[in-house]
């Protein structure tokens, strides 16, 4: 951290939150692949969360983080970290957020947590004629690519253009995908209207619902972090919350019993993780091309 940062830290903290600055610790702490993360503890007691990149290697990565933040707590369903400051210094960007301090994840949490994402996925997008609308206002982020959020009717039409177009061209100019995959993904384009002819309606989605973006306060109740919104299916947030081992049965149980899952729900899942498996795949390599090709064939 930069000594301007610093001192622009602490300024910040004692014109805009009005605290008497008696010492000011900052450390180093983990928080993902691309940012710089650190803890700010603050005359030994209040606690921040900090986060610094570059302004010109991923614009505007944190102001759209900030409106997912905003968004999801304007609905009053589910905690989020509240944000202290967003703004641009010296060729870096910064990110102040509330420090949340872990609690245990019980069997009340995952209850909860089940119970409040389905209440978030009541939350819909509609435009004056009362006429569904998938997308978002702005595009934004999932790990360090660029999400487009363009405004589409239907959720056929938002998850191929939006969603595998863009990811499929990435893979394919990295040499990545082939021929046979580019065939196998636009033969299971027609038959994305019979997985999804459930439901109609957007849902408010937190984007990248795997088991590092959310967390557990000290009164056990479930916060998201890192948000990549946007309104979609449902099934993409459910079936991101699988990819890596899954949560807490309970968690599952009690979102059924408040929002049934799809009656193909299995099979939902499997379509929607192409996409997270291709941001991988994008991000990290081949290691996740085996996974992709499994789910293409399965739906040949």
């Amino acid at each position: 951290m930069t000594a301007s940062i610093q001192k622009y830290l602490n300024r910040l903290l004692t014109e805009k939150l009005g605290l008497q600055l008696s010492s000011v610790e900052v450390h180093p702490v983990g928080g993902g692949c691309i940012n710089e993360t650190y803890r700010v503890r603050i005359n030994g007691d209040s606690k921040f969360f900090l986060k610094l990149n570059a302004v010109s290697k991923y614009p505007l990565l944190f102001e759209k983080e900030k409106n997912g933040l905003k968004l999801l707590e304007k609905q009053k369903i589910i905690h989020v970290p509240a944000v202290i400051a967003c703004e641009d210094l010296d060729n870096y960007q910064l990110l102040l957020l509330e420090w949340i301090d872990e609690g245990i994840r019980s069997e009340e949490f995952w209850r909860l947590f089940g119970e409040q994402l389905a209440a978030l996925h009541h939350k819909t997008w509609l435009n004056k004629n009362g006429q569904t609308l998938f997308g978002s206002d702005e595009d934004n982020y999932i790990g360090s690519l660029c999400q487009l959020n363009n405004k589409q009717e239907t959720w056929i039409q938002f998850f191929s253009i939006d969603r595998f177009q863009p990811q499929i061209r990435i893979a394919t100019d990295k040499h990545l995908l082939h021929t046979k995959h580019l065939v196998a993904f636009e033969n299971l384009a027609t038959k994305l209207p019979g997985i999804f002819n459930d439901e109609q309606r957007s849902s408010l989605l937190h984007g990248d619902l795997w088991s590092g973006n959310f967390m557990c306060n000290q009164k056990s109740q479930p916060v998201l972090i890192d948000p990549a919104i946007y309104f979609g299916h449902r099934s993409m947030d459910l079936a991101m919350t699988t990819l890596f081992g899954g949560f807490d049965k309970v968690f599952y149980e009690s979102y059924n019993y408040c929002f049934p899952f799809p009656k193909n729900y299995h099979e939902q899942w499997e379509v929607c993780n192409l996409y997270p498996l291709l941001i991988h795949l994008n991000l990290f390599g081949l290691g996740y091309l085996g996974q992709i090709e499994s789910t293409l064939r399965r739906f040949k």
